[in-house]
């Protein structure tokens, strides 16, 4: 939707601009955009506020309908939306999620530095490209039983991690340990089951990335000492999600909802915010079926993870564990949790729903690793290819304005089509290679599509809700090298 919106926003301060309850009929909440001016002019240049009035109409949605700075058009709730809807009033909409369920992102930190890797950086690159699988159609390199497929949509990465593939620690650091209770593989179809069996390990195409990374920057100190962080060192981020098994679910269920609201009596502005009653058989099957969804994406990473591990072993001739490739931590870009807030000055069981937004939890949650307590949950920001990548801290300001949200990326200006005619007569490939970036990729039509230029300055979208306070800068990373699908 490349049309214009045009309707009200109103300065609440210099981050945040309100969509009033008066803009539309049916509005149970104002909407709330954070961004700055300058900013405000791309938010505007597409309906995604549109997306965020409608949200507002939400049974049960509570507070604010939400949308970060790297906001833009999505299905049914923008990419960057998010809401708080009651638990025992409300509905959950699988458009609040999206179709890549639990799209997310981790980061593995190294002892290693640019110097102890200069000479082998193409190697490493090509061994990663060659050890995991990825583009459109990419199978796994597992052959899972039925049993095994059923145990990983249950269980999540402590599956892999039993089977051998990481370490014990991973799921310490990865959210809500890679694991939400009352998953349910019965609430799956077939078709789902089927699409996930041979994609576990896998990248995919899309925005999808293994991205090695030099530390830029660092601008908090004691966080980035707790994260394992310094100048200098080497990282990798891993970005991908559930692949088609996510997709065929969210499908599935929107159609289930679709039939469902007359029944309800549930009124909307969209069809494309399809949902049901939190308590209803379809948002109880929703739930359970994204819940699985989410245990695969995180099993999906891990393995990833293992065999980014073994990729770096078999260049640099030194185990993981004296290479230091802890993961520092892993969250989740899609998703919909039960959690716990203070609204209105009650505490209030909530469904959080984020899609394109990153969780943000302050310091002293009981929900972080303890190893985290003392400074906050971190919070990780993927560039793509050519820019950098961030990783931020949460806030307790967070907790209080926005269910513990912040924002997942730079956010798309620029559709694919559009990037791929943009790119005519270009090599992206050469223009980062000419930026000391190395990049390997299953054809050239993934670089086009995610070209630099088709996403939002990353630097100022981080900044805004650094001042905002929704979370806090603590390190920048570059590329050095990218392995896209």
């Amino acid at each position: 939707m490349t049309e214009a919106w045009n309707g009200p926003l109103e300065k609440v301060d210099d981050f945040r601009w309100r969509i009033p309850t008066s803009y539309a009929k049916g509005m149970r909440v104002p909407g709330l955009i954070y961004a700055d001016a300058e900013m405000l002019k791309q938010v505007r240049k597409d309906q995604a506020p549109q997306q965020v009035s409608n949200v507002a109409h939400l049974p049960g949605v509570l507070g604010y309908a939400m949308a970060m700075p790297d906001i833009h058009w999505g299905y049914g709730f923008p990419i960057g939306g998010v809401a708080g809807v009651d638990v025992e009033e409300g509905v959950i909409s699988p458009g609040g999620v999206g179709y890549d369920i639990n799209c997310g992102v981790r980061l593995i930190r190294t002892n290693l530095t640019y110097p102890d890797i200069k000479d082998r950086l193409s190697l490493l690159v090509e061994r990663l490209f060659h050890n995991i699988p990825c583009g459109v159609g990419s199978t796994s390199k597992l052959k899972l039983s039925s049993k095994e497929e059923r145990a990983v949509l249950r269980e999540g990465p402590l599956w892999a991690v039993k089977q051998g593939f990481g370490w014990r620690e991973d799921v310490e650091h990865t959210e809500q340990k890679g694991c939400i209770e009352n998953a349910d593989p019965d609430a799956l179809s077939d078709r789902a089951i089927q699409r996930g069996h041979n994609q576990l390990g896998t990248l995919g195409a899309g925005n999808h990335f293994i991205e090695i990374q030099r530390v830029e920057e660092i601008f908090d100190e004691e966080a980035a000492k707790a994260f394992g962080l310094e100048k200098g060192r080497i990282t990798v981020m891993i970005h991908t999600g559930s692949r088609g098994l996510g997709y065929q679910v969210c499908d599935d269920n929107l159609d289930r909802m679709v039939r469902a609201m007359s029944r309800y009596k549930i009124m909307i502005p969209d069809k494309q915010l399809a949902c049901a009653p939190v308590h209803s058989p379809e948002g109880k099957q929703y739930f359970a079926g994204m819940a699985a969804s989410a245990n695969y994406a995180w099993t999906n990473r891990q393995m990833i993870l293992h065999w980014v591990r073994e990729s770096f072993e078999q260049v640099l001739g030194q185990s993981a564990e004296k290479l230091g490739m802890h993961m520092i931590y892993d969250v989740a870009h899609n998703i919909a949790k039960f959690e716990e807030h203070v609204v209105d000055g009650q505490k209030r069981k909530v469904v959080v729903h984020r899609k394109g937004a990153t969780r943000a939890f302050a310091a002293g949650h009981p929900d972080l690793p303890e190893k985290y307590q003392s400074v906050g949950q971190p919070v990780l920001i993927p560039g793509d290819m050519g820019t950098a990548s961030y990783v931020l801290v949460g806030t307790q300001r967070a907790m209080e304005q926005s269910f513990g949200s912040t924002c997942h990326g730079a956010g798309r200006v620029m559709s694919r089509n559009a990037a791929i005619r943009a790119t005519r007569g270009r090599s992206i490939q050469r223009e980062l290679e000419n930026q000391g970036i190395i990049v390997r990729s299953r054809g050239r039509k993934t670089l086009d599509e995610e070209m630099p230029e088709a996403y939002k300055d990353i630097n100022k979208v981080v900044e805004i809700v650094h001042r905002a306070g929704l979370s806090k800068k603590v390190a920048k990373m570059k590329p050095l090298g990218v392995i896209k699908g």
